[in-house]
């Protein structure tokens, strides 16, 4: 199975949701510890209302990807260990 928690160089953690796969199922933003993420009000090109980043507050925990039914959907950037 590929690692799909990337470790790069942010100086915070961050995720991101690829708009055209999210579903708008909304477990992501109802398990998120930190509630930094939420429904656009835009549609994607599938007509739904996709979760985003709300631009802070992510931890990196990873909750989000693991809770996504989407593969690929999210993607979640942590610090680097050092």
């Amino acid at each position: 199975m590929p690692q799909e928690i990337i470790e790069v160089a942010f100086e915070l953690p961050s995720m991101e949701v690829v708009s055209y796969l999210c579903k708008g199922c909304g477990l992501c933003v109802t398990h998120c510890p930190q509630k930094c993420i939420e429904f656009s009000d835009q549609f994607n090109e599938l007509g739904y209302k996709y979760a985003q980043y709300k631009g802070e507050g992510c931890t990196g925990c990873g909750i989000c990807f693991y809770c996504c039914p989407e593969p690929g959907a999210i993607k979640v950037y942590k610090k680097v260990r050092e």
